[in-house]
């Protein structure tokens, strides 16, 4: 049976758990980190800015001044760093509990390029975490009861979701929420076609997805005025918009594929529950083909030991 009104005191206690987190020094990722500290997992904060990944550091801190952290950089945006970033982390550590695939880049008003040269939104969303992944993925097999947390947005779901495939850097005719809302649908069905991976390959890590409903983050500062309205008028707060990538990475009724979000307002608000993932991230062979392009793209192909 389903918790109703799943909040942070059903987590678990996470102690011995190692825990990773991308773009955790503000918003979500912070919130999560804080969540997480609480309990008494070791959490690993992987933030582009080091100056601002030891203010979240800090704020943790004065929260639970006993907790388990670890800082170490991680730009999303350039594959080589990425790379090194997983050398650097399977150097330190010999097992991983836990990824959660949070970091992400919003509606930019101009087109933005990675070091690779994809498109930003795209590049570092989707691409970005599917190289961390695929460079993680020995450590988390490796590590018993391991899982893959992915979160996708509610854009993933709205009518003009699509991957572009004609124009999927939008190197033509860019557009910031076309081009956002098709790098959260690529996570998702990346979450979702990892996962499938996973069983057919008999792997014990389960990959899963989330997402925050409309949570008031400083991700928003692109949207302008309707932003400001939004956030007024809908958004839930921080400590909300965690709760569904901390039940997907913590709670033990968890299965792989599943993809958790507010449970009200056509899931834009409210206490965690199973959502249902988009029409388009169920295709089958759409998800294959994204996964065979973003190999292709990032020359890397995903192999369990």
């Amino acid at each position: 049976m389903m918790t109703k009104k799943w909040n942070t005191q059903h987590i678990p206690s996470q102690k011995g758990k190692t825990i990773l987190i991308t773009g955790a020094n503000s918003g979500l990722g912070l919130g999560t980190a804080k969540a997480l500290a609480k309990k008494e997992a070791h959490v690993i904060l992987a933030a582009r800015n080091l100056k601002k990944g030891q203010s979240a550091i800090n704020e943790i801190l004065k929260e639970t001044p006993n907790a388990s952290l670890d800082l170490m950089q991680l730009d999303l945006s350039d594959i080589n760093t990425i790379k090194q970033f997983a050398i650097e982390l399977k150097a330190k550590y010999s097992q991983l509990h836990t990824l959660i695939n949070n970091a992400g880049v919003m509606m930019p008003q101009e087109r933005l390029e990675t070091k690779q040269g994809f498109e930003g939104q795209f590049g570092t969303n989707h691409l970005g975490h599917f190289v961390l992944t695929r460079e993680l993925i020995d450590l988390l097999d490796n590590t018993p009861g391991a899982r893959i947390v992915t979160l996708s947005s509610l854009v993933a779901k709205m009518g003009d979701a699509d991957i572009y495939w004609d124009n999927l850097q939008f190197e033509r005719d860019y557009h910031k929420m076309k081009s956002y809302s098709q790098s959260k649908l690529a996570n998702m069905m990346f979450g979702l076609e990892l996962d499938k991976m996973l069983r057919e390959n008999g792997s014990k890590t389960i990959s899963v997805l989330a997402h925050p409903g409309y949570t008031a983050t400083n991700l928003q500062q692109h949207m302008g005025l309707q932003g400001m309205i939004l956030n007024f008028f809908l958004a839930q707060k921080v400590e909300m918009g965690i709760l569904p990538s901390l039940r997907a990475a913590t709670d033990p009724s968890v299965k792989g594929g599943e993809y958790y979000g507010p449970a009200n307002m056509r899931n834009w608000r409210g206490y965690p529950v199973v959502n249902k993932p988009s029409k388009k991230a169920l295709d089958l062979n759409e998800r294959r083909k994204l996964w065979e392009i973003s190999e292709q793209l990032t020359n890397s192909s995903f192999q369990l030991s």
